[in-house]
């Protein structure tokens, strides 16, 4: 199983473009999206491109492939244009190994306040903008990074998990967190 790993877009065309001609080269099944899908959220700048209606229509364009959960950005009216559902606050994907992946956006759970996880399973969030892919105590802690707004002087960036392994890498091709699973 091949899975694409976004979040974080706050509605830049320029970001959802380059994630997507990502997602299309890496021939992942599936594009899982973290939140903060059209709303760039009153703490950030507005960013360079913002272009929500643009952006929806983009993602609506894969919406059988999409899995998204709902961030602290994201509203009932950013889903009216959204084909996709996107307000839940969190998802479970079953991996075939047996292994659990946990999808939320990371404000509501993330690996300070974790829901009942057992050993080896994977909380994947967003929302802290930084590149994570560690053990940390009983399960795996995973985080793209974003696109739009990178912190922590990290590079933008995306997720992958291929067979049993996830990486975050850069749009330039750098490996900025690795594990197996």
């Amino acid at each position: 199983m091949k899975l694409f790993f976004s979040s974080d877009l706050h509605g830049c065309l320029d970001a959802t473009t380059k994630v997507l001609a990502a997602y299309e080269r890496s021939g992942a099944e599936h594009l899982v999206i973290l939140g903060d899908v059209l709303n760039h959220g009153p703490r950030n700048a507005v960013p360079s491109h913002y272009n929500p209606p643009k952006v929806a229509e983009l993602l609506n364009r894969y919406k059988e492939q999409i899995i998204a959960v709902r961030g602290n950005c994201d509203s009932e009216v950013d889903q009216m244009l959204l084909q996709f559902p996107m307000m839940s606050d969190y998802a479970w994907v079953m991996l075939p190994s047996g292994c659990r992946l946990f999808v939320t956006h990371g404000h509501l759970y993330n690996a300070d306040k974790r829901p009942a996880l057992k050993h080896g399973d994977v909380i994947v969030h967003g929302h802290t903008h930084i590149p994570i892919a560690e053990w940390q105590g009983e399960q795996i802690i995973f985080n793209p990074g974003s696109i739009t707004f990178p912190r922590g002087d990290f590079e933008p960036s995306y997720g992958l998990l291929d067979g049993n392994v996830l990486s975050v890498t850069s749009f330039d091709n750098n490996v900025l967190a690795s594990i197996e699973i």
